[in-house]
């Protein structure tokens, strides 16, 4: 972007879960004008469109079909536009989650969500690094950096994970997948590793904007 060049416009998806606004305001920090919003026409004009999660799988899909967001989201999704989950954000695009047997997920990635193997400390709450298992917009020169996770399930192996975190074996901790992408553990919550990957997620979007948008 030239200096002149607006701060991309990230639609931070407001379905009323949790601390949905600590994202945000990450974003906010990585360089973005990242609005937390249920505004149709706000998220329609966004640059990007993030989804954040935190608590149970089946009540944020709850929460999302009764906000109308769940059908914005796959939309969003579908449309091209970079699109980033965070934490459950990442397990409700998913097909599902043993957490809410019978209650689908977006399906964004058809795969789905499976609790850490017994034997482990679960939740998982904890400093882990992350190692890149391949190309990866979110994990460009953090191969190996140390992200907190706060998770009991977790992605189910599936060709497009992007990076790994040791948890009794590797634990799916990035997901890409051309312009849909997310993260297990919190970005916004990982000190200057976290905000380095938000902002390789904003550098990306606004060279996704195309030339000379308002």
């Amino acid at each position: 972007m030239s200096s002149e060049a607006r701060p991309p416009l990230l639609a931070v998806l407001d379905y009323g879960i949790g601390n949905l606004r600590s994202a945000q305001k990450g974003l906010q920090k990585a360089g973005a004008d990242a609005q937390l919003t249920a505004d149709l026409d706000l998220i329609a004009a966004a640059d990007a469109v993030v989804l954040p999660g935190v608590g149970a799988f089946g009540r944020c899909m709850e929460e999302l079909h009764s906000t109308g967001l769940a059908s914005v989201a796959i939309e969003a999704a579908d449309s091209g536009r970079p699109f980033l989950g965070i934490c459950v954000g990442m397990q409700l695009m998913c097909a599902g989650s043993e957490e809410s047997p019978g209650m689908p997920g977006l399906g964004i990635f058809d795969v789905p969500v499976e609790l850490l193997p017994p034997g482990l400390k679960r939740p998982q709450m904890q400093w882990n690094p992350v190692t890149a298992t391949g190309p990866s917009v979110l994990l460009d020169g953090l191969d190996g950096d140390w992200f907190y996770f706060v998770h009991s399930y977790a992605v189910a192996p599936n060709p497009d994970i992007v990076g790994v975190c040791d948890y009794g074996g590797p634990v799916s901790a990035v997901i890409e997948r051309g312009n849909v992408m997310a993260t297990q553990f919190h970005p916004e919550k990982s000190g200057a590793a976290g905000l380095r990957l938000l902002q390789n997620f904003v550098a990306h979007v606004a060279s996704s904007v195309p030339e000379g948008a308002a």
